[in-house]
């Protein structure tokens, strides 16, 4: 059994302080890309570390400090990652909202979040943030003016803010990142993870994985996922490979065919939704040779001949055509897959590793006067989600 690394004295023990330990190891090497306009658009160790200083100035200014939260509403995205970076090394924390809560959970995260500054990724999230925090990041980037409303802080102008020499305020025992969710109770729920404690999770993953530089890896779950933060982000930082983010939700399977990354983080429903591509994939036919190869290999029967058979014609082209074709590091975060979707992926000859979407959560104090009446006095009823 593989015990968790133990840090040295000099290694970092917060993720500002490893974003700072890669742009040293490593300037010019590739950490971020993001898929826009059927364009993969790069930026560097260096770059990255760059931009969240100023970032991180740019908040210090506006009167963000230690202990403040930052409230991000957002799918996966560059801009998300460096502000949830930019608020830790002033100190803060990182408080990511999955952008399709209903109505009523919005209101009551936002109710207990009260955020004084948040992060809004269209106009939507913008005009319902407004009813709730002073200060609104807009990081819509069509190109449009700046927003009227003087709350509203356009994200290019943050991070254009003038290059400083503002230390990481980070320490290791603050929180990093604070999740809201609702339990199947209906309860809201919350968790928090400190810098300690994703860093050495972090590091433990890595070596029980093996991941290193050279890897690569697609962004393409809820940002506000726990996962997303100790699986993906917290190694990325750790470890300096390459993280990328899909164009979109919609394309995330096309992108991830086309990258084949070598590490493939999610949960029990989307690898449910990858084995659902592998069937879309095959005859309908039950008699239909590939079928048969496939059922023959989920059942383990077959000897050498058969079994090479199964991988040159209908395991291996599988694996290229769900982008798992590289992938050394398949990972499930949360409850392990299913018997049938388990099966499917050991007849693809893809060993998935189970890890514990861990933490500790804890119930939210019931509001005595939600805010939702006021948001609904301000916006009319909420029948869409962000």
């Amino acid at each position: 059994m593989n015990t968790a690394p133990t840090l040295s004295a000099t290694a970092p023990a917060t993720l500002p302080g490893w974003l700072i330990e890669q742009a040293v190891r490593r300037p010019h090497a590739i950490a971020l890309r993001q898929k826009r306009l059927g364009l993969w658009q790069v930026l560097s160790w260096q770059d990255v570390a760059t931009r969240v200083e100023r970032l991180a100035a740019g908040l210090a200014q506006r009167g963000f400090g230690p202990g403040d939260a930052l409230l991000l509403v957002s799918h996966p995205r560059v801009e998300a990652v460096l502000l949830s970076l930019a608020a830790q090394w002033a100190g803060g924390v990182a408080t990511p909202l999955d952008p399709a809560l209903d109505a009523d959970t919005w209101a009551r995260a936002l109710a207990h979040l009260a955020p004084r500054f948040a992060f809004a990724e269209d106009d939507i999230q913008l005009e319902r943030l407004l009813a709730y925090s002073p200060h609104v990041i807009d990081a819509n980037l069509r190109g449009l003016p700046p927003h009227r409303n003087p709350a509203v802080i356009d994200y290019r102008t943050l991070s254009e803010s003038p290059a400083s020499t503002m230390p990481s305020l980070a320490k290791p025992s603050d929180d990093a990142f604070a999740f809201l969710r609702v339990d199947s109770n209906g309860q809201l729920i919350q968790q928090r993870a400190t810098h300690a404690t994703l860093v050495r999770e972090a590091l433990y993953l890595a070596a029980v994985e093996q991941l290193h530089a050279g890897d690569e890896a697609l962004a393409a779950r809820a940002f506000a996922a726990t996962a997303q933060a100790r699986y993906l982000i917290a190694p990325w930082l750790s470890t300096g490979f390459r993280l990328n983010f899909p164009e979109s939700i919609a394309t995330r399977d096309n992108d991830r065919r086309e990258l084949a990354p070598t590490i493939v983080a999610g949960t029990q429903q989307t690898y449910a939704r990858v084995a659902r591509l592998v069937e879309d994939r095959l005859p309908a036919d039950a008699h239909a040779w590939r079928r048969k190869l496939l059922l023959r290999a989920l059942n383990g029967t077959g000897g050498a001949f058969s079994r090479a058979l199964i991988w040159w014609t209908v395991a291996r082209p599988l694996r290229e055509i769900i982008g798992f074709s590289r992938t050394h590091a398949a990972l499930v975060a949360g409850p392990g897959l299913d018997e049938k979707t388990a099966a499917l992926f050991d007849a693809l000859r893809i060993d998935v590793h189970a890890w514990p979407d861990a933490g500790n959560w804890q119930s939210v104090p019931t509001q005595s006067e939600p805010a939702s009446l006021e948001f609904a006095q301000n916006h009319g009823p909420l029948a869409q989600p962000a």
